[in-house]
């Protein structure tokens, strides 16, 4: 949630909400409507303060005044029940309105829109078209197999079958154990969330066209364990000396992927059912943006030890969500398509899912908004097919990278399903 004193008094903070497409006449209705909300708030505490005291006033008056008294008592309470009926609608306005206007861009962060990324580094050689792309081996292998999933799910459902199971569990442990080593708590998330944890993550509503629901029941899959990593210490006040506090989720993770007819629709890459390892932190704000560069660090550390090409950018201010204030992206050269594609991306969304949250921390100078940052660790499938293509050898056999090895019992290369 936008902090509304900063957003009508800095005209920074209002402009990189810009830069991520609010449009100002939107950000002038919600400073408008939090005017008149405020003042509505002080004219209902006065009607309340005179309520009260004319309550007391009968018990006061004499018996010949006291008609009179509660009369005027009665008067009053009328009065206070209109304002505060005019409160709590100016109120609901208010809270309908933040709910558009985007967390501000930094200022580090590049202004425009997909393509005005920035690239911070790039790392390994990019690699000639493989033998096989991983659909095409997946089936040769018999490894993976849509055609069956999706006479029983529909598209972008995928079995996984034989040593590729293998590899994806030991995927998630050894990117667990690394991260438990660096100071990540585990963490086994819920994957169904009520709607107000999807909004006070800032999913909702922006993405909500993005994610399954049980209406039945009131519910939500979630398509990443950030959201209930965010509500972990929802409503809570944590204590200055306990930041950073870091977590690692691991969860099944399903979106609906609307709005991407006929892209990736082949193997793993772009499915409605995945696994993904994510790391959460709750920072100090004087901090957060160290925890931004960790977070960075960590997965530079995963995808470098697993030998895959990459590069690191800056997304620009027009395709961030709307909860980050700065994001990197970190890309995989894929070898089939000839170009670089996500795998992961860390993101400070300073205190804007705290706000909502209210998730603050108690220190010196009294309670204060934290800061969240979240980053995947490894998004499992994903990491997968990028191996399939970049760990491919001339005959179209893959070798398992040697720091997995130890987790999926000693297993050097993908075998075929028989």
């Amino acid at each position: 949630m936008i902090d509304l004193k900063r957003l009508r008094d800095d005209a920074a903070y209002r402009a990189g909400a810009e830069h991520k497409g609010a449009e100002p006449s939107s950000i002038d209705a919600l400073l408008a409507a939090d005017v008149a909300s405020r003042s509505q708030r002080t004219d209902t505490e006065r009607l309340r303060a005179d309520a009260n005291a004319a309550s007391k006033a009968i018990g006061q008056a004499d018996p010949a005044d006291r008609p009179a008294a509660i009369e005027a008592a009665q008067g009053l309470k009328a009065d206070l029940k209109a304002a505060e009926d005019a409160l709590a609608e100016a109120e609901a306005t208010v809270a309908e309105l933040v709910l558009t206007i985007p967390n501000p861009a930094h200022d580090s962060v590049p202004i425009g829109g997909e393509d005005d990324f920035r690239v911070e580094t790039i790392v390994g050689e990019a690699g000639p078209e493989p033998r096989y792309s991983h659909g095409e081996l997946g089936e040769k292998l018999g490894i993976v197999d849509t055609e069956r999933a999706v006479r029983m799910s529909g598209s972008r459902f995928a079995y996984v079958l034989g040593d590729a199971v293998r590899l994806q569990f030991a995927l998630v442990q050894y990117t667990m154990a690394m991260l438990s080593e660096h100071g990540f708590v585990p963490v086994v998330t819920p994957v169904l969330v009520r709607e107000e944890m999807m909004v006070d993550a800032g999913f909702f509503p922006t993405d909500r066209n993005q994610v399954y629901a049980l209406e039945a029941d009131e519910l939500f899959l979630i398509g990443t364990s950030e959201v209930g990593l965010a509500g972990f210490h929802r409503g809570e006040r944590l204590d200055a000396e306990m930041l950073p506090a870091r977590y690692v989720g691991y969860s099944s993770c399903f979106r609906r992927e609307a709005g991407t007819y006929g892209k990736d629709t082949s193997g793993l890459f772009r499915v409605h059912q995945f696994d993904k390892v994510e790391m959460f932190v709750y920072s100090h704000p004087d901090r957060s943006w160290d925890e931004l560069e960790l977070l960075r660090e960590r997965q530079e550390e995963i995808i470098g030890s697993l030998g895959l090409p990459y590069r690191v950018i800056t997304v620009a201010s027009g395709d961030l969500g709307a909860a980050a204030a700065k994001k990197y992206d970190l890309e995989v050269w894929l070898p089939s398509e000839q170009r670089y594609r996500e795998v992961t991306s860390c993101s400070n969304y300073t205190d804007y899912s705290a706000r909502r949250m209210s998730t603050r921390m108690k220190g010196e100078s009294g309670t204060e908004v934290l800061h969240t940052l979240n980053g995947t660790a490894c998004a499992v499938g994903r990491t997968l097919l990028f191996l399939m293509e970049n760990a491919q050898d001339a005959d179209g056999s893959v070798t398992v990278p040697e720091v997995l090895r130890p987790y999926c019992g000693g297993l050097e290369q993908l075998r075929p399903v028989r």
